[in-house]
């Protein structure tokens, strides 16, 4: 069964940085990308970054593109995010997701594809 845990939130100051953390259990193969979601209160949930399985496709929402940066560990099974310059519309809370279904690059920042997903760690960002 395919377990994944974030760590890593919690309540940082406009312009500041947090590193979140991703620990991936439970699959052995047919994984195609991993991604980062979040959802603020009140909002729908959003894709915010994903990379493929081989590292050579990246997706950034543009709404964080220059500030945040995804990157993955297949040695530990972790993926992370890198959050710099965080702003108040950054708080949400942050959700882990892993698909393994093949799907167009396109398709990479919408939960549509992800057919895992992991318990979400809050982010606060205050001004």
């Amino acid at each position: 069964q395919v377990q994944l845990v974030e760590s890593g939130g919690g309540s940082v100051q406009a312009g500041g940085s947090l590193r979140l953390s991703c620990a991936a259990s439970g699959y052995t193969y047919n994984l195609f990308c991993m991604g980062w979601f979040r959802q603020a209160p009140g909002k729908e949930r959003e894709g915010v970054a994903s990379i493929s399985t081989d590292g050579q496709i990246e997706k950034y929402a543009d709404s964080v593109k220059g500030r945040f940066t995804i990157s993955q560990d297949h040695a530990k099974n972790t993926l992370c995010l890198q959050m710099n310059s965080l702003k108040p519309e950054d708080t949400a809370m942050y959700y882990c997701a892993l698909s393994t279904t093949q799907g167009p690059g396109t398709l990479m920042l919408s939960q549509l594809l992800y057919n895992y997903w992991g318990q979400g760690t809050q982010v606060t960002v205050s001004s």
